[in-house]
């Protein structure tokens, strides 16, 4: 591990927080960082999906709080060299889809569910040292992360991102469909009354729009070695 990172660190472990709206490329860039830095990466976005997808799956509806509960105590949820398992299952594929975005956006509002999620991950945090990306991680499950980024694009851009990932992946969604999808969820993150999705006071905000995969990269490893 390089000298900016110990010389940042708290016993030995750093928390680096990338927070954002959907489609701003989020997961992209802290696994790079991650793996530039020789950190964990933990993306917990695909943490709300796969929970969303499991309730999907169970057929059950977000306003069943006892079924929640019940399904909850029996998810376990885990990473590997960037992979994520739920329940043993390797659902990486699976919850990479628009309808699951919708899906995990409406459960990842629901308390239960966060309190769980939000548990593994400071469990994770607190053992290594990692670049973890979401929607509240600066505001929530981290505020004392030792670097805050906010990486952001206009909806325009980042529907456009994610429209040509799902045209290579061979989904004929349409562009139309994809940037109706990002304002939805836009406006379902900003507006849920638990941890609504916000830019941390002592954040540093990136907008993306114009700028490559590796400016931001670059931007985000030179910060955290200044």
């Amino acid at each position: 591990m390089n000298r900016g990172i110990n010389k940042a660190g708290v016993a030995g472990t750093v928390r680096i927080a990338i927070d954002g709206p959907g489609g701003a490329g989020k997961s992209t860039i802290a696994k790079a960082v991650a793996k530039k830095l020789g950190m964990e990466y933990v993306d917990t976005g695909a943490m709300y999906r796969a929970v969303g997808y499991k309730m999907n799956a169970e057929n059950v509806a977000p306003e069943d709080t006892e079924a929640v509960e019940r399904i909850l105590r029996a998810t376990n949820i885990d990473f590997e060299n960037g992979v994520i398992y739920l329940d043993g299952e390797d659902v990486s594929g699976k919850i990479r889809t628009p309808e699951m975005s919708g899906i995990a956006s409406v459960y990842s509002a629901l308390p239960p569910v966060r309190e769980k999620l939000v548990l593994i991950q400071r469990n994770i945090g607190r053992r290594k040292s990692v670049v973890m990306d979401g929607r509240d991680i600066g505001t929530n499950v981290f505020k004392d992360a030792q670097f805050k980024f906010f990486l952001t694009a206009s909806a325009e851009e980042r529907a456009k991102r994610r429209y040509l990932e799902l045209r290579e992946k061979g989904d004929d969604t349409t562009f139309e469909q994809v940037l109706a999808d990002i304002e939805k969820r836009d406006h379902t993150d900003t507006h849920r009354k638990l941890n609504p999705l916000r830019k941390a006071d002592d954040a540093v905000e990136i907008d993306s729009t114009d700028m490559t995969i590796e400016q931001v990269i670059s931007f985000i490893y030179d910060r955290v070695n200044a």
